[in-house]
Parts: C-alpha cells; structure tokens; sequence
C-alpha cells in the first residue's frame, strides 16, 4: 500500500483552502486495511517540508512509532519511508507529530476491520473531525501562545496564576463556564474560536450525505483530529450504542450524546427506522455554539438544511467524568499488582501561556520509567483549569479510576482529564524504548506539555 503526504483544496464556505493531506494510492485520504492484514505501507513525503507520521492506536516498533528523532529523523521532501508492522485492529487515525503540520490537516482515518465487522451486516461510516482557520497554524499557536486570542475572554479578568477572577458577566463567547463548588474560578474550555469545523473534509453547509438502507444497521466511526477542540457527537432521532473507544470494544453504552476529547475515536452504532428518513449525525464544540456533521439519508429521503450554530451554547463535556466512569471494557486487562504508581501532576496556564507535567516543559522533564512487563498505574492529576487528552504512545491501557473510585474502565490510548480531575490507567510496559506520552491538545503540546515512558529491558 502507498500514502503520500500531498497538499489539496478544500472548498470551505465557498472559500479555497489550500491543506495537507495524507492520500492513498486511489487519491482517497486514509486506509482501510482487512482483517489479518499487516500494516505494509510506503509513505512517500510530497510536501515542500520534511514531516513524520505518527500511527495512532497502532503499536509499531519503536522505530516506526513517527516522532521526530524518537529514534528516526523527518522524512525529507521526495524522500520515501517503509513501514511495516502487524496491524492493531479499530478505528484509528495517522497524523502528522508536529503540531503546526497537524493544524494544517495533514492527518486521515486508519481503520483496521476485524473479523466481525466483515461479518456483521451494517454499513461502515467514517467521521473524521477538525478544527480550521484559514490563518497559516504559526499565526495561530502565536495567537493562543502569545494570551491574544483566548476566545473572546476579557483579560482585565485574568490573574496572573491563569484563573478568571470572580466577575463572571466579563467572560465573552461562553467559553468559560463556572464548576460547582469551585468558588468562582471558571475552567477554560477553548482558547482559540477556529474558522471553521469541518466533517470529513466538508462544513454544514455542504455536508456529505451518506446513502443508508431503511431498516439498516450503522456503525458511525468517529475520529477526533481536531487541534483543540472537544465535540459532543449528537445521534439525534437515533439512538446509538457506543461499542468502541479508541479500537477497543466497550459492554455496549446506550444513548444519543457522547463526548469526544483530541486523539479519541468512538463507534457508535445505528438503526436507520424502516420507514427511512435523513437522520443528521452532528459534532456539537463543547462551551460554544458551533457545529458540523453529515447526513445519513435513505433513498429519496429529503434532506433539510443544518445550521452551522445552535441555538445556545452545547455544555461543557470537561467538567464531567461521568461518560468515563460508565465504560467497562469487554477485554479488560488482567488483574495484577502495580509496581510502580507515579502520579502525574497537570498544569499550566493562559498567562503565561505554558503547560507542564510535574511542573516540567518537554526537554527539561523526568521520564516515567519501567521495564518491559511490569504493570505500572499512572494517576493523571490536572491541577490546572483545561482538561487535557493524554495520549501514550506505543501502549493500550486500561482506565482504573475515575477520581477516588477504582472502575474496570474501557480500554484506551487517549484519556480526557477534565479540570481538577484524577484518571488513573494500569499500563503493561511493551517494548524497551522512549515512548511518547502528551496532551493531545495541539498548542498545550507545542508550549510543552509532554514527557516519555522511557521502558528499560
């Protein structure tokens, strides 16, 4: 298989866009690969700058994971790179591990099918998730980096620590929003009021319409590439059960409103009524109004016209682990003792705009350290007003505690922990290397917010 890091345009609002793209051989973004299928792909960088390519929620060798220099330098323009690996199977996604190139969309879904999803008689979906400006990404992490966008926050408000003083009439947009019991101190849900929030590609405007059997079943699989955007995915008149998150099966999840945090992917799966219909399937930006999506239609259905904005701000999904704490693994990882439990500490702040891990920017940071095999349970702390996706790379591991409780949560390879939150995972150390472990929160990553799992033989 081939992949080609390569420019395009997007049509967005009837404006031309020019992004990055990752493309395969038929010029289709992204990948499908079969069950059993082994991960064999060239990639071929055709940009004007070098890039890398991080497989996300695949277990590479170390070798292949995609971080600059973490062991192989950036694929040079023209320059070809050969990966090949046994696939993890589940929805997953590739993007570039350089935030400025990310931002620029150079990102696509990789979904790896498993032997029940040949089998199963449903229709796959794909929903692939981003946040947009038209503005080049330099001028916009300088913007969030330098305090001045901040979304529409009045700055006679900040102290210097980052907390929004107790004047909450003075917060524009909805982007802060008070927490119980937190005596006034607002949490910061979006530091950035994007362009546009596109939906494979396409805004609501002109949303992809996908054609659907009556009486049929769907698997929606969504995939959040945004740079710095939460989304609450809002089945509508349909009632779907969340199945998987980040690849791996969940005890089925009933609902019509589930959160998803940067780097997360959910399955979420569908039944079109046998009468048919045009059943929108919508990604609402928590704390704000905007939204995208697209349209499952059966034949002859009419479709009507979404509004890119709802009526009133969508709530905040950050405040609230309750979505976590309901997920229970089909597979969980076996029971045994940790021999290590670190505890993460989250921080940071909007002025100065810098974000740290046990008080650390990346290359001043203290590595997580085990050896291959150990069970090691990492407590995330956030003492800071943002929630932050964590991401580990090389690894799956299991949720087991959401705050004081001890759960046999979902397994994963991106937490979301919201403000002043606590989310433990048990980690099975694999193989002895440096693995990345960030917020997958674009600008908190570029200002420093990452540190390694550095796992010894």
């Amino acid at each position: 298989m081939s992949l080609t890091a390569t420019t395009r345009t997007l049509d967005i609002r009837g404006r031309a866009a020019t992004v990055w793209g990752l493309m395969d051989g038929n010029g289709r973004s992204g990948l499908v690969l079969d069950p059993g299928q082994a991960f064999a792909v060239d990639l071929t960088n055709t940009l004007t700058e070098p890039t890398i390519i991080h497989w996300h929620g695949q277990i590479p060798p170390n070798a292949q994971d995609g971080v600059p220099d973490m062991p192989m330098a950036t694929l040079q323009p023209g320059e070809s790179r050969a990966y090949d690996f046994a696939a993890r199977p589940g929805t997953h996604w590739m993007h570039a591990h350089i935030p400025a190139h990310e931002m620029l969309l150079l990102a696509a879904p990789l979904v790896v099918r498993r032997p029940e999803d040949v089998a199963a008689d449903r229709q796959d979906v794909t929903l692939f998730l981003h946040d947009f400006s038209f503005k080049p990404p330099a001028e916009v992490l300088a913007e969030i980096t330098g305090g001045a966008s901040m979304a529409g926050m009045d700055h006679s408000q900040m102290g210097q620590d980052g907390m929004a003083g107790m004047d909450m009439g003075a917060m524009g947009q909805g982007d802060m929003m008070a927490m119980p019991g937190m005596d006034g101190m607002a949490m910061d849900l979006n530091d950035y009021n994007f362009d546009a929030y596109l939906a494979n590609d396409r805004t609501l405007d002109d949303p992809e319409v996908v054609q659907v059997d009556k009486g049929s079943k769907v698997l929606v699989r969504v995939i959040n590439a945004a740079a710095a955007t939460v989304f609450w995915i809002d089945t509508g008149a349909l009632t779907g059960r969340l199945v998987t998150v980040d690849g791996e099966p969940v005890q089925p999840l009933p609902g019509n409103r589930f959160g998803i945090a940067m780097g997360q992917r959910l399955d979420i799966e569908l039944n079109v009524p046998a009468e048919g219909g045009a059943f929108p399937v919508l990604a609402l930006r928590e704390g704000a109004r905007e939204r995208t999506g697209l349209v499952l239609a059966t034949p002859g259905a009419t479709v009507t016209k979404v509004a890119n904005m709802s009526d009133a701000d969508h709530p905040a999904f950050s405040a609230d682990l309750t979505q976590e704490a309901a997920l229970r693994a089909v597979t969980p990882l076996p029971e045994r003792a940790a021999s290590s439990q670190p505890m993460l500490m989250l921080g940071g702040s909007m002025m100065p705009y810098v974000w740290t891990i046990n008080g650390q920017t990346w290359g001043k940071h203290s590595p997580v350290t085990a050896k291959t095999g150990e069970r090691v349970e990492i407590m995330f702390h956030n003492m800071s007003m943002m929630a932050h996706p964590m991401h580990l790379h090389g690894h799956a591991f299991q949720v087991v505690g959401v705050g004081q409780n001890r759960i046999a949560g979902a397994v994963r390879d991106t937490v979301h922990v919201p403000p002043m939150g606590m989310v433990t995972v048990a980690v099975d150390a694999g193989e002895a290397a440096r693995w990345m472990l960030h917020c997958h929160h674009m600008p908190h990553l570029s200002t420093g917010m990452m540190t390694e799992f550095a796992v010894s033989a």
